[in-house]
């Protein structure tokens, strides 16, 4: 299980730089985006990770919007992707990434889209069943999530009105899941890949440190196809105990 929070974005270790091209970034026009990690103004040399050397995550600033992509090394130690991003406004992007010889590391970076806006009135939905694919996923405890505990992601998947088990999904960049949540308010990120679980197909824990509301995003693999569901989850304040304060200072 990996659970990151992305508190590392003005941190003087590891620079992000990222360029484009064009360089005006316009929605519905195609963009390649173009990172260089650097360290001392060298470039850093990555490890592989979950089969990547870089998760990419963009996301637009009101949460409606998701992409978990992998820039490409290139010959000059540059890591490049494409996208095209659908509305004017701003989007966040996560870069996660692990240094050789170092810890996972997470940069948080805002860009700016030209283009139509999306409207402000539209707000999030609190969906826990979501159709990804022809599937059906349902967020079986979203409704008993709290900070300041260690906390489950119980995960069902049913297609035809059969229930699917772990091995019914292939794996997915070396778990049988990946899971993303990030805050709507202080744009917390959480990176987390599940576990294995008997009764659930996706399952893991993790831990929640503020209250709030969170968009989540669960992504499997079936026969070749990678599927995405979406969630949105109320997390309210738990009561702390010391025995879960020890046990989340391990997980880091």
């Amino acid at each position: 299980m990996d659970l990151k929070a992305a508190h590392q974005e003005n941190s003087n270790e590891y620079q992000v730089q990222l360029s484009t091209f064009p360089q005006t970034i316009e929605a519905g026009i195609p963009t390649e985006l173009i990172f260089a990690i650097k360290n001392k103004n060298q470039n850093v040399t990555l490890e592989i990770s979950h089969e990547m050397k870089i998760h990419l995550m963009a996301v637009s600033e009101d949460l409606t919007w998701f992409r978990h992509i992998h820039p490409e090394e290139q010959a000059d130690g540059t890591y490049v992707i494409t996208e095209t991003f659908p509305n004017g406004g701003k989007y966040l992007l996560f870069t996660d990434f692990k240094p050789s010889g170092a810890a996972q590391f997470v940069n948080r970076q805002t860009i700016e889209v030209e283009g139509v806006h999306r409207s402000d009135d539209q707000k999030l939905s609190p969906p826990l069943i979501s159709e990804a694919g022809g599937y059906t996923v349902t967020l079986e405890n979203g409704n008993d999530f709290k900070t300041n505990r260690t906390q489950s992601l119980e995960i069902s998947v049913e297609i035809n009105s059969r229930k699917l088990k772990e091995e019914d999904l292939q794996p997915y960049l070396g778990a049988s899941a990946h899971i993303v949540m990030i805050s709507e308010k202080d744009k917390e990120f959480l990176h987390i890949h599940p576990v294995s679980n008997d009764r659930f197909p996706i399952y893991s824990e993790t831990y929640i440190e503020k209250s709030g509301t969170y968009r989540m995003w669960v992504q499997f693999n079936i026969d070749g196809q990678v599927h995405t569901a979406d969630f949105t989850v109320d997390v309210p304040e738990g009561e702390k105990t010391e025995k879960e304060e020890m046990q989340h200072g391990h997980q880091h």
